[in-house]
């Protein structure tokens, strides 16, 4: 039973512990977690990490990356797409000799060119009045100057360029119609013990490329980009595998031609037995570009779209603004909304495809790509789940509603600024909105704990004590509870018994309506003494009154406070014999017993019905004490403990 007695305070909740219990419970089930958050929390951080980039806004591109834009000019000088191949022979041919680095080309050649002149020799041979010899047909046909696939293919191969082409993930039953991409460059693994079936690339099933005429050797990069479950682009994958070999990127092949590397690593991870592994990065010349573990690079975007510069088509074909694309990769693409090349990005639900692969260069020269540490982001959401939940309870639990709400603005305050940090000073993700959710969790919990526990235990102090307390008292009650012990305890007190003299007599002389105004008058003064002497108004017994000092607060000086109450009250007393004097009232006395020691306190009565009172040896001989007045001839009594515990400044007479 003693121990059970003891160990109740430990299992009775409170507003800390109960922080701390969601705290506990936040910390198991992050950890049930693993490695693998779940999709609601990753969705929460991917929105996370679009406001950050918005907080952040552009940053002004520095790299040498220009893209020259089928736009919606160019469409309206030229006509609809697809253009003639010769016309896109023209361009390449033009920003060759403008001096470009490397040209990429966001767009797919997958069939011939229909308006390539010699598609129309038959045409022709059926309109002359003369039939040309089989051979004369087979020597027009042939010739190149009349394939327009084949000038493109020429123009190409003239200038440093990547052909674009897209992988399809599905299977559409067309795998045997494949064309095999064709990358110039060479791709190895490192650690080199390892097969390419081994890493875990993301598979394509089969590829849509450009044909042979347009192709003639040229190296080719596939221009896919997967969004995510809300549609919005943030990763893009710098190898895909297909047949079992892994295939670069457009934007990873046109880094490698404009640095002049013939090499390309995949570093894969040595951890673990089984396959497929993860893979850390690429490394292309003397760059190691940070990936996830299915080889992607989550984007950095740079800000909206055109943020890069952009050239018109129509400018490029005509000779003009070629002295902007010396030494530059160029991305030749489209904005334009009918081609619906358009994707949706943190900055924006409507941005040219092809601005996403500048953004991809731009961030490997920049060595700036996000990189993403699980481990790391682990031990921050521990930290923060522990030093600022349990922080967070605390400040709830033992501050001032408004101190705990600003202490949880301030705590969310700087887990958004920790975030940000990360981000933009370290190019990291880290997921925090875990952190974030627990922190309102706690806040909510404790609150509404609060509101609705701790609350209905100030309403019952407010409606328990407020009539025999000073309003003092029943604020600091409320704001610490703990300090109120409704159990019986002993504990050290002061007791005082005031009794009206002749009080019998007095009330057989004036009328019931004059009795009760007479009593309220007396003892509503006599209260406020009580009261404002930091005592507590026990009970009325008639014209008798119940007071206690050192309960249910804590008052080191309860017998000096108590005695001192007991002057003021026959102080008041002469006052009230004025008032009633006029009235034609009685005038009375009163006589005042006090004393000092262990007595018990606590709600004491029945299952139904209570008073908090004090009980015991030394709360009678207070009672006795004061009815020793009458013997004496006094109007106040206090015992021998009493005046051993007022200390200097009073002057007493021994009875």
């Amino acid at each position: 039973m003693i121990i059970r007695h003891r160990l109740k305070p430990f299992f009775t909740l409170s507003p800390f512990k109960v922080g701390c219990l969601v705290t506990l419970a936040a910390v198991l089930l992050f950890a049930s977690f693993g490695q693998q958050k779940p999709a609601f929390l990753e969705t929460l951080d991917n929105r996370l990490t679009d406001t950050m980039f918005r907080w952040r806004g552009t940053v002004t591109p520095t790299q040498p990356i220009v893209i020259v834009d089928i736009d919606e000019k160019s469409l309206k000088t030229i006509g609809q797409w697809p253009w003639p191949r010769d016309t896109v022979a023209t361009m390449v041919h033009n920003l060759g000799a403008g001096g470009a680095r490397v040209i990429g080309l966001d767009i797919v050649f997958a069939e011939a060119d229909r308006t390539s002149p010699k598609n129309f020799v038959d045409e022709l041979q059926q309109l002359l009045p003369v039939q040309l010899p089989p051979e004369t047909l087979a020597e027009l046909k042939a010739k190149e100057s009349l394939d327009h696939d084949i000038a493109l293919g020429k123009a190409l191969g003239a200038t440093p360029s990547v052909l674009g082409y897209v992988f399809q993930t599905q299977d559409d039953g067309l795998k045997n119609q494949a064309d095999v991409p064709f990358p110039s460059g060479t791709t190895r693994l490192a650690p080199d013990t390892l097969r390419y079936e081994d890493i875990s690339l993301l598979r394509a099933y089969r590829a849509i490329t450009n044909v042979v005429a347009v192709a003639q050797g040229q190296s080719e990069g596939f221009f896919n980009v997967f969004p995510d479950a809300a549609g919005t682009v943030r990763k893009v994958p710098l190898f895909m595998m297909m047949d079992g070999i892994p295939y670069p990127s457009l934007a990873l092949e046109m880094l490698r031609i404009g640095i002049g590397a013939q090499e390309t690593t995949i570093q894969v991870s040595r951890q673990g037995q089984t396959s497929p592994k993860d893979i850390l990065g690429v490394e292309l010349g003397s760059t190691f570009i940070p990936t996830d573990e299915k080889g992607q690079l989550t984007v950095n975007f740079r800000g909206p779209s055109h943020i890069y510069p952009y050239l018109s088509a129509m400018d490029i074909l005509t000779g003009k603004g070629l002295d902007r694309v010396q030494d530059k990769y160029v991305l030749i693409g489209t904005s334009a909304a009918g081609l619906l090349d358009l994707r949706a990005t943190p900055f924006s639900n409507i941005y040219p495809g092809v601005e996403v692969h500048a953004n991809i260069i731009d961030n490997i020269l920049s060595h700036d790509p996000f990189t993403h540490d699980i481990f790391t982001e682990i031990g921050i959401t521990y930290a923060l789940l522990l030093v600022g939940g349990l922080g967070l309870s605390a400040l709830l639990a033992y501050a001032t509603p408004l101190a705990g709400g600003l202490g949880g603005l301030l705590l969310v305050l700087a887990t958004l600024a920790g975030n940000y940090f990360f981000f933009f000073s370290h190019s990291q993700l880290v997921g925090l909105s875990y952190p974030l959710l627990t922190i309102l969790a706690i806040f909510l919990v404790v609150t509404l704990f609060n509101y609705f526990f701790e609350g209905q235990k100030k309403r019952f102090i407010s409606s328990a004590f407020g009539h025999y307390v000073s309003p003092q008292i029943v604020h600091q009650l409320m704001e610490h509870p703990e300090k109120l012990s409704l159990q019986g305890e002993q504990k050290n007190l002061t007791v005082l018994f005031s009794d009206i003299k002749g009080f019998t007599t007095i009330s057989e002389k004036i009328t019931s309506e004059e009795l009760g105004r007479f009593m309220n008058e007396y003892l509503t003064a006599m209260s406020h003494i009580v009261l404002e002497s930091k005592g507590t108004v026990d009970k009325f017994i008639g014209d008798a009154i119940m007071a206690i000092w050192g309960a249910p607060l804590e008052d080191g000086d309860h017998a000096a406070n108590c005695v001192r109450a007991a002057f003021r009250m026959m102080e008041q007393l002469k006052a009230l014999r004025e008032d009633w004097r006029k009235r034609n009232l009685p005038e009375v006395d009163i006589r005042i017993g006090i004393n000092t020691g262990i007595m018990s306190v606590g709600n004491f009565g029945s299952d139904q019905r209570f008073d908090y009172t004090v009980m015991g040896d030394n709360v009678n001989l207070a009672s006795r004490l004061e009815g020793a007045n009458k013997a004496y001839g006094t109007n106040i009594v206090i015992s021998e403990y009493t005046r051993a515990a007022l200390g200097e400044g009073f002057y007493c007479r021994m009875l």
